[in-house]
């Protein structure tokens, strides 16, 4: 297995027991820099073998480790501080995981919407903590206008008995996107449940802590840029624009000039 290892941000007795012990256990611990893991191994006796893992060369370093996986040695992540895959490299590791069907889990988080995006495999260079949805309809309206059109990964906390009714919800207000509902994080019955909107599996486990985890929406940009010109500048314009700065981001979404877009409008009212 592939153990993500949290590791303390600044102050070294933050980190925990069971993140020292899964290093100590590991067959080798992969880092960004190993000079920098090697103050905390100091501090907590911890004598792993070490590898380089770092950005530049993240693509080859995850063959390495799935074929290490494979072989069934246990492998630790570690960033220079913090959460892996957060602003830090791991996210190629963990898409190459999940293609393979390989084991992979978080080790020593506190936060269970950080540990989720992590082990979804969602996009976590942007990112958006929703929490759990209101119960009022007219509360879940304003939740749904103001985060359909976000371009980051959204995570919402989900109660067992609400499950498919928020799935629901989200398929009509957000349209076929890519899920993953993430329960029972670090405890024995961890789980990762891949769907797409509202296509729950029917035999999930509906029972204990659970984050669900939902794309985000398509570039507007593309989306827009299927509309006429006309279409296009009416969009902005409902959202409160002038027709003028409509123009200027229509105009901007497709990569043309004001007066192209102009000229197009004025040539389909003839």
């Amino acid at each position: 297995m592939l153990s993500i290892v949290v590791t303390p941000i600044g102050n070294l007795g933050d980190i925990t027991v069971r993140a020292i012990e899964t290093l100590k256990n590991a067959d080798v611990v992969y880092c960004e820099d190993t000079r920098h893991s090697a103050i905390l191994f100091s501090r907590y006796g911890i004598t792993t073998p070490v590898r380089v893992y770092e950005k530049f060369g993240e693509a080859r370093a995850a063959e390495t480790i799935v074929e290490e996986l494979k072989n069934g040695r246990n492998v630790a992540l570690v960033s220079d501080a913090g959460t892996p895959l957060i602003s830090d490299p791991g996210a190629v590791l963990v898409n190459a995981l999940i293609r393979e069907g390989l084991e992979y889990t978080v080790v020593g988080s506190g936060c269970a919407a950080i540990s989720a995006l992590v082990l979804s495999g969602a996009d976590t260079s942007a990112f958006c903590f929703v929490g759990f949805l209101p119960e009022k309809g007219a509360a879940r309206k304003k939740i749904a206008e103001r985060f359909a059109c976000l371009e980051a990964t959204l995570v919402f906390y989900v109660a067992p008995h609400d499950l498919a009714e928020t799935v629901t919800y989200l398929a009509e207000a957000f349209g076929r996107r890519k899920a993953v509902l993430v329960r029972e994080i670090s405890k024995l019955h961890e789980e990762c449940v891949r769907f797409v909107l509202p296509d729950l599996p029917p035999d999930t486990v509906v029972k204990g802590e659970m984050v669900l985890v939902v794309e985000g929406a398509p570039p507007r940009g593309e989306e827009l840029c299927s509309l006429s010109a006309e279409d296009h500048v009416a969009h902005y314009v409902g959202t409160g624009m002038t027709e003028k700065d409509a123009m200027k981001a229509a105009a901007r979404d497709r990569g043309v000039s004001k007066s192209e877009i102009y000229a197009q409008i004025k040539g389909a009212k003839r």
